[in-house]
């Protein structure tokens, strides 16, 4: 078999892509975690169906949910940005587009991601305070 990398390549670990196996382990690791998170979520969510708004936030505002839903945005946006990122690096061909997509992509998990950690935030130092137009 055909070794195409350079020799500094072959002691660093590296691919052709140089990028080594790191988004590949970050991909695996974000969907461990996310196998026993979205089973928490899916139960809670379940468990809260026809219940009271105020029980779902009560629920929510607890800080041991509360810090698993936080790990849950961080895990789902994360794994959502590595997978897209190898859909777009295997499907376009175009440089400028593919690295337009990219940093796109990764801009979206970012800023959809802060917005719903501050929600789940707002919910759990927040709650008491009146929402505007409610």
């Amino acid at each position: 078999m055909t070794d195409f990398r350079t020799p500094m390549g072959r002691v660093r670990g590296l691919g052709a892509a140089k990028e080594g196996v790191e988004h590949w382990w970050a991909q695996r690791l974000t969907a461990i975690a996310l196998i026993p998170l979205t089973l928490w979520f899916v139960v809670g969510v379940v468990t809260h169906v026809g219940a009271p708004h105020a029980a779902a936030l009560a629920w929510l505002g607890q800080p041991w949910n509360a810090g698993l839903m936080i790990l849950f945005i961080v895990a789902a946006f994360h794994h959502g940005q590595l997978g897209m990122q190898a859909v777009i690096e295997d499907y376009v061909h175009k440089e400028w587009l593919k690295l337009t997509l990219i940093v796109g992509i990764r801009y979206a998990a970012i800023v959809l991601g802060l917005a719903a950690i501050l929600a789940q935030l707002w919910i759990v130092f927040g709650r008491a305070a009146p929402v505007a137009g409610g």
